[in-house]
């Protein structure tokens, strides 16, 4: 490959993924062609892209980018697949995939620069929580306090209404009210 085409390659994967920060590296090397449309038509629906790339123009393409510690696993045929809600939920998705499809080998993942290698490591990243997840259970945490307080300030109060209305229907029906004693 000529040297301008290797330069244009490497211009066209820092135009593409420019606003990308947090993707999942795959090798889909040995995937039957049929798996392999289902597979991207799957993720496809969900907004999420694969691109195969050239190792060594990636590399280059990554220097300088959230994407850069991706370059420690392009090792051999690789694919990024980016986009989605988040990279969890790519995770999740690509994870899925492998227990269906043998052949695909989740080779990595970056998020907000922390490289997780390997099945293992995507597998893991796959368990946390997506943003939206983890921003409902801080509102949860900070609500529950809040919801209790009503709870304890309201409880009494509501017990003393109870008694009155008790008092009004026994007065309303003519009968005494004895005194507690």
């Amino acid at each position: 490959m000529s040297k301008p085409i290797k330069e244009m390659i490497v211009r066209t994967y820092q135009e593409r993924f420019a606003d990308i920060e947090n993707a999942v590296i795959i090798d889909i090397r040995g995937v039957e062609a049929n798996d392999n449309n289902t597979l991207r038509k799957d993720l496809q629906q969900q907004e999420i892209r694969v691109t195969v790339l050239k190792n060594s123009l990636a590399s280059k393409a990554f220097k300088g980018t959230p994407l850069e510690g991706l370059s420690s696993i392009l090792d051999g045929p690789a694919a990024l697949a980016y986009g989605g809600d988040s990279v969890v939920g790519v995770a999740r998705e690509l994870v899925k995939w492998a227990k269906k499809i043998k052949a695909l080998e989740l080779c990595g993942a970056i998020l907000d620069g922390e490289v997780f290698e390997g099945g293992a490591g995507v597998s893991r990243l796959s368990k946390f929580p997506t943003r939206e997840e983890a921003q409902a259970k801080v509102v949860q945490l900070v609500l529950s306090p809040a919801q209790r307080l009503v709870g304890a300030a309201t409880g009494p109060g509501a017990k003393i209404a109870g008694i009155l209305d008790e008092i009004k229907t026994r007065l309303e029906d003519g009968k005494t009210i004895e005194k507690a004693g």
